[in-house]
C-alpha cells in the first residue's frame, strides 16, 4: 500500500490488528498514499481501530466535521467513529464546522452523516448534530488574545492588530476535540483540515475575517497548494494553542470526483495534516504545460451560492493566460451570499483595490473583502489609471446580468453555454466538478 514521507519523521510500516498495512511515527498513524484506493472495510477498521487505543474512555468528545461544501465519505466516517466510542465516552457531539457557511437543515444534515431525517437517535444513539452557530454570540466563548506584536511575527509584517479568540464553546465543554474532514488544496491557508477545522471552522467572525484578509494579502494564486506552516497556517496554530482539551484527528484524502480514499491519517492534528497534505499535492495538484486562454468551470450543486462555488475560480486561476478569461457555469446558483451582503455592496475587485483605498473599507468585514479579491485575480489599482484585473471572470449563473455586472463581474446566458464546442477549443479547458482540484502549469 503506497505511503509518502511524513515531515514529523521516517514512517515505519507494520500491520494492525485489523490487517491493513499502517505507517506510523510517534505522532501520526496513517494508511493508504497517493497510488491507493482504499476500500470502506480497510477505512472502518483503521478508524475503529485508532480510537480502540486512544485514551478517551469516561471522557466527553466533541467531533468537528466539514460541512457539504467538501466531498467526504462522511457517513462512512462518522458510523465508524460513533462504534468505536458509543458506550466509551461520557457525551458524543459532533459540530459541523461551518465557518460562515449557510447553517445545514435537518434534511441536509441526514443526508450529509446517512441517517433517516428526523431519526438521528435511531442510527447514531447518544449522539447529539449542532451547526456551528457563528452568528450567535452566546455560542461563543473566549480563550484568549493574540497580541499584535505577535500577529505581526506570525503574519510576517502585513497585519498588526491585536485578535481575540473566540470558539464555540462544545469545544470548550467537551474533554477531547476530534477532527475529521478532508484536506484538500486551499485559497486562504495553502491546504485546508487540520487545525483549520477549528480557526475559522467553528471560531467567532473576527478571527475568521482576520485569517482571510491575511490569505488576500498575501493572494490566493500564491498561497493556494502551499505545503507547510503559511502565515495563515501559523496564525490558526497560534489560535489552536489556546484551545483547552486534547485534539485529535482524522485528516483524509479523497480521490478526486468521488467519495473514495485515498489515505487517513492520524493522530495530534498538525501531524495528521501534514502527512495528509503531502498526499493532497500529489493527487489534487493537475499541472499544465502552457497556459490556456478560457477555462469553463462546471461548478457542482454542492455549491449552493458564489460565496462557495467561487472555488471554481480559485483553483483554475494560476493557469490561465494574461487576459483570458473564466466563466463559472453554475444554472442552479442564485445568489452570491445571503450571510455575507457586504460582498454584493462593494463588488468584485483585485487587492490593490481595497488596500489602496484602505480608508473606506477599514471598516468592513474583512472576510467580504478577501473573498471578493479571490474571485476577482490578480490585478493592479492607482487612481488615474483605475482598475485593470488580469482575468475577466464571467457568470453562467442564475445570478442575473444586472447583479452580476453591478458587482464587477462579467455575464453570459448559461444557456448559451455550447459545452462541446468549448471541447473542441485548443485554447479553451473544461473543468468538471470544479472546486476540489488545483490547476498548475509546471
Amino acid at each position: 500500500m503506497g505511503s509518502a514521507a511524513s515531515p514529523t519523521g521516517v514512517l515505519a510500516a507494520q500491520v494492525g490488528e485489523s490487517g491493513i498495512a499502517v505507517t506510523s511515527t510517534a505522532s501520526v498513524a496513517r494508511i493508504g498514499g497517493p497510488r491507493s484506493v482504499l476500500t470502506d472495510d480497510q477505512v472502518r477498521g483503521f478508524v475503529i481501530e485508532q480510537l480502540g487505543a486512544a485514551d478517551v474512555d469516561g471522557r466527553s468528545v466533541c467531533v468537528l466535521v466539514p460541512d457539504g461544501t467538501r466531498s467526504c465519505p462522511l457517513p462512512l466516517l462518522v458510523s465508524a467513529v460513533h462504534d468505536a466510542l458509543h458506550g466509551r465516552v461520557t457525551r458524543l457531539t459532533v459540530l459541523v464546522a461551518l465557518g460562515t457557511h449557510r447553517a445545514m437543515d435537518e434534511e441536509a444534515l441526514a443526508a450529509h452523516l446517512g441517517y433517516e431525517p428526523g431519526a438521528l437517535a435511531d442510527r447514531y444513539p447518544s449522539m447529539e448534530v449542532r451547526n456551528h452557530a457563528w452568528w450567535d454570540p452566546s455560542e461563543l466563548v473566549d480563550v484568549g488574545t493574540i497580541t499584535a506584536g505577535r500577529i505581526a511575527e506570525l503574519s510576517e509584517g502585513m497585519l498588526r492588530r491585536d485578535a481575540r479568540v473566540r470558539i464555540n464553546r462544545a469545544v470548550v465543554e467537551h474533554d477531547v476535540t476530534l477532527i475529521l474532514g478532508p484536506v484538500l488544496p486551499h485559497e486562504v491557508v495553502g491546504f485546508s483540515g487540520g487545525n483549520k477545522y477549528l480557526f475559522p471552522g467553528v471560531a467567532d467572525r473576527e478571527l475568521i475575517d482576520l485569517s482571510h484578509w491575511l490569505g488576500a494579502l498575501i493572494t490566493s494564486a500564491r498561497i493556494i497548494g502551499t505545503r507547510g506552516v503559511t502565515p495563515v497556517r501559523a496564525l490558526i496554530d497560534e489560535a489552536t494553542s489556546m484551545v483547552p482539551g486534547e485534539r485529535l484527528a482524522f485528516c483524509v484524502v479523497t480521490r478526486s470526483g468521488t467519495d473514495s480514499l485515498h489515505s487517513v491519517a492520524f493522530g495530534d492534528p498538525s501531524a495528521a495534516w501534514a502527512a495528509a497534505a503531502d498526499v493532497s499535492a500529489e493527487t489534487h495538484i493537475r499541472y499544465l504545460d502552457a497556459p490556456v486562454k478560457r477555462v469553463l468551470s462546471l461548478i457542482p450543486t454542492r455549491y449552493g451560492d458564489l460565496w462557495t462555488g467561487a472555488k471554481g475560480f480559485y483553483k483554475v486561476e494560476p493557469v490561465v493566460a494574461d487576459g483570458g478569461q473564466v466563466v463559472l457555469y453554475a444554472p442552479h446558483i442564485h445568489e452570491i451570499s445571503a450571510a455575507h451582503p457586504q460582498v454584493a455592496e462593494v463588488g468584485y475587485h483585485c487587492r490593490d483595490y481595497f488596500t489602496k483605498q484602505w480608508d473606506r473599507f477599514e471598516d468592513l468585514h474583512w472576510g467580504d473583502l478577501a473573498h471578493a479579491t479571490h474571485l476577482r485575480g490578480a490585478g493592479t489599482y492607482d487612481e488615474i489609471a483605475g482598475e485593470r484585473c488580469r482575468l475577466t471572470v464571467t457568470l453562467a449563473t442564475g445570478i442575473p446580468e444586472d447583479v452580476a455586472r453591478a458587482v464587477n463581474l462579467d455575464y453570459l446566458d448559461p444557456d448559451r453555454i455550447d459545452l462541446a464546442a468549448w471541447e473542441a477549443d485548443p485554447d479553451a479547458m473544461v473543468v468538471p466538478d470544479a472546486g476540489e482540484d488545483l490547476y498548475r502549469l509546471r
